[in-house]
């Protein structure tokens, strides 16, 4: 190879790796920007359950945290959100888990993990091992009939009956 041909061979490796490294940056900052907005829409969405009890003295409804999370911006980055205020009563500790996302955020320095509210409007980032563990800890039975039934439902809808009218 003379020198010219090295020079090209050397410049083009140098662009692919330039471009990899700005795809790799592009795809790490879009990352951490999807887990910032999720996490600041959870931080409101606690701060209005902590204002709503100290108000009302009790958790708000599923319905309430429903209507509050349309208007929430970053909603769309939060995603779904399992809301456990039908569990929670007045002996439950600060600690408890209210809510967390359904599916995890990711990260290629952190790894998945959900983002969690806790019963004081603390907000947390958390592998799925541990919350599985707490929830494990702090389910009741009665939830967990219900979580049952939930997925026989998602896995054998009723069936539908064309000929059925009320």
């Amino acid at each position: 190879m003379n020198k010219r041909q090295k020079a090209i061979l050397r410049d083009t490796a140098t662009v692919i790796a330039i471009t990899a490294i700005a795809v790799v940056a592009m795809i790490a900052l879009r990352n951490w920007i999807n887990r910032s907005e999720a996490m600041r829409a959870m931080e409101h969405l606690g701060r209005v359950v902590v204002q709503y009890r100290q108000s009302h003295g009790s958790v708000p409804s599923e319905s309430y945290i429903n209507r509050t999370r349309e208007e929430l911006e970053g909603r769309v980055r939060l995603g779904d959100v399992t809301y456990r205020a039908q569990w929670i009563n007045f002996e439950s500790s600060p600690d408890e888990i209210l809510a967390y996302t359904e599916k995890p955020h990711g990260s290629w320095l952190f790894g998945k993990r959900y983002i969690v509210l806790r019963l004081d409007g603390r907000i947390e980032w958390m592998g799925k091992q541990k919350l599985d563990m707490l929830l494990a800890q702090q389910r009741s039975f009665q939830e967990l009939e219900s979580l049952r039934e939930k997925s026989k439902q998602i896995l054998h809808p009723p069936s539908f009956d064309p000929t059925f009218s009320p």
